[in-house]
């Protein structure tokens, strides 16, 4: 059984390993920047950051024996805001007919645009690539405790989810797309301009074009890959989609990648949401209930948040835990405990 928790200071250099593998805006191959994600993430589970829009929240996932942390999650409380805007591009289609020479064309078209009060965004989910898969679907926990920690304090988001997906990158680490479109506006490498905007996104608003751009000037290549997701995301995408998640028509001013968003509401893991109390009798081993992801909290204490993958049997507003679950998870009978499915 794996733990999921809160991400702690010590944990940095765990992070540090498995950034270097994804390197995202919100999981960035940089120490400093990670040290500070971290810290906010640490005030934000203690409500040290007073405003609960912007607030973000890291979890590890980790074997509690060994106490190696093998992935890492993450949910922004709000992704967009007057200082710092939720940039994207949206995608539509235009039509053009001449009578003259009778020839019809539709054209793929971007326009940029922003969210100054965006929705929750969830992100930064990497698995290190030995623990990927098996039987503890150690990536399914990891995107399911963000939908979890959100049912469990709704107060604290936004009405709406955004997941951005990754894209088919090269080899080296750059985007196609940008180098046909961003590094033509800006002047920037993608990785130094990824490193830029997670400061400020001013330069993307000053330096892009504010009409509209025709996806059809692109060399073919390109425009195969506008909103197409990269292979090792496939898996996230289906994922998302179970749950409640659709496509929408915008992509990611830097890499091209699509945009997948869900009204809260709609969400099928927010809606199974139960609130239980851990029961007297512990679940026997040989019992078979379905399986369940459950979370609790802490007050007090460095780590403020626990979560298990477990076999829960539910009867009436009482949970019936196995025992290594209650362990991990530092609950006795009465305390409170919070479940979704694990399906």
């Amino acid at each position: 059984m794996l733990l999921i928790r809160d991400a702690q200071k010590a944990d940095l250099k765990a992070l540090g390993t498995l950034a270097a593998d994804l390197n995202s805006v919100n999981l960035p191959n940089d120490e400093r920047a990670l040290a500070e994600i971290v810290d906010r993430s640490s005030r934000s589970f203690t409500s040290r950051v007073r405003n609960p829009l912007a607030r973000s929240y890291v979890f590890v996932l980790e074997e509690p024996r060994t106490g190696r942390v093998v992935g890492t999650s993450m949910v922004i409380a709000q992704h967009g805001t007057r200082d710092s805007p939720c940039t994207f591009l949206d995608v539509s289609e235009r039509e053009h007919y001449s009578s003259t020479l009778d020839r019809h064309f539709r054209h793929k078209v971007l326009s940029i645009g922003y969210h100054f009060d965006g929705p929750t965004e969830i992100g930064g989910l990497v698995v290190h690539p030995e623990d990927r898969g098996g039987e503890a679907r150690p990536g399914k926990q990891l995107a399911y405790v963000r939908f979890l920690y959100i049912a469990m304090h709704r107060d604290r988001f936004r009405d709406k989810v955004l997941a951005e997906l990754m894209p088919p990158l090269l080899p080296d680490g750059r985007s196609l797309f940008w180098e046909s479109c961003g590094k033509r506006f800006t002047g920037l490498d993608y990785q130094e301009a990824d490193k830029k905007s997670r400061q400020n996104k001013e330069f993307i608003q000053q330096l892009f074009p504010p009409g509209d751009m025709y996806a059809t000037l692109f060399p073919p290549r390109v425009q195969r890959l506008l909103g197409a997701v990269a292979p090792e995301t496939q898996g996230v995408k289906h994922l998302l989609e179970q749950v409640g998640f659709r496509h929408v028509d915008r992509i990611d001013p830097f890499d091209g990648g699509p945009h997948y968003e869900a009204k809260l509401e709609d969400v099928t893991l927010v809606r199974a949401y139960r609130r239980l109390r851990v029961a007297e009798r512990d679940l026997a081993p040989r019992d078979q209930e379905a399986m369940r992801l459950v979370g609790a909290e802490r007050s007090e204490g460095k780590i403020r948040f626990r979560a298990v993958r477990a076999q829960v049997r539910v009867d009436g507003d009482d949970a019936l835990l196995p025992r290594e679950a209650k362990e991990l998870l530092q609950v006795g009978v009465g305390d409170r405990v919070h479940v979704i499915p694990f399906e």
